[in-house]
């Protein structure tokens, strides 16, 4: 009789392990929407510098009575550049827009808002990434609506454009306005 040597085991235990586990992804109601443990939460800090020239985002900003949309972006980033036209358009149709620039240069971020215009409001500066850390940022672009009082409403992940952005990101806007005003 054959001996089934431990070692042996290892691989196809693995497997199974790992087969379960995307299994369970697979069976939650978004699987492609990351969870932020900020949903329902205050909102994080902000940093306590601002880019030079624009105002500064405060923690009193965030709390100001107003749905806010704080916006972390970079100057390197394409998705950023991307989505750059629809922040225009929410800060025309009247919402408070921030926006927090992070692993970036300062006088590329500076530049690249002179050329293409600022939607902002307030700005923060977070060159080492210690506030996006701070908010779960990943990479950006990464946006969240913020409630009048504070608390963040919705996180979403990636440029603002598209059928993802109208059908994800603007009805929950809307709602927090509406709950808003």
């Amino acid at each position: 009789m054959a001996r089934i040597k431990p070692l042996m085991l290892i691989p196809p235990v693995a497997f199974a392990a790992l087969a379960g586990l995307f299994f369970a992804g697979m069976q939650r109601d978004n699987p492609d929407e990351l969870p932020s443990t900020f949903v329902g939460q205050q909102a994080p800090p902000v940093p306590d510098a601002g880019l030079s020239g624009t105002p500064t985002l405060t923690a009193e900003d965030l709390r100001s009575g107003e749905v806010t949309v704080v916006n972390f972006w970079a100057s390197w980033c394409p998705p950023c550049r991307v989505e750059h036209p629809t922040l225009h358009a929410m800060n025309a149709d009247g919402i408070r827009v921030a926006g927090l620039n992070f692993r970036d240069e300062e006088d590329n971020a500076l530049s690249y808002l002179a050329d293409e215009g600022n939607p902002f409001f307030a700005t923060g500066y977070d060159p080492t990434s210690r506030r996006a850390i701070d908010w779960g940022v990943t990479a950006p672009p990464e946006t969240f609506i913020v409630g009048g009082d504070g608390t963040v409403l919705f996180r979403f992940i990636g440029p603002l454009v598209g059928d993802d952005y109208r059908q994800r990101f603007l009805p929950e806007l809307e709602k927090a306005l509406a709950a808003d005003g």
